[in-house]
């Protein structure tokens, strides 16, 4: 039964689409080291967000940096959460 309910609960996560090729980082900065890529047309679930290094990208100019896992960050300006804002808990 416990893997039914997690399935559920990650089911009801929301997904955000990447609105173009990104770098994922270990931290919240360009100066982070290189640790994956995302493609644009793919979605990530956002666990949660925190201030950084400011970067403008293709939806604007924003110093938040969204964690999509454990030590993976990517700019929130590559991510198309339909906000200027934070839309998750901050890290």
């Amino acid at each position: 039964m416990d893997e039914a309910g997690e399935a559920v609960e990650a089911g009801a996560a929301r997904s955000y689409p990447v609105v173009a090729d990104v770098n994922v980082r270990s931290g919240p900065g360009t100066s982070y080291g290189n640790v994956g890529r995302l493609r644009a047309g793919s979605r990530v679930t956002i666990q949660c967000q925190k201030p950084g290094e400011t970067v403008t990208g293709p939806t604007g100019t924003s110093k938040i940096w969204d964690r999509i896992g454990s030590g993976r960050y990517v700019s929130d300006t590559y991510i198309r959460t339909g906000s200027n804002g934070y839309v998750a808990p901050r890290c």
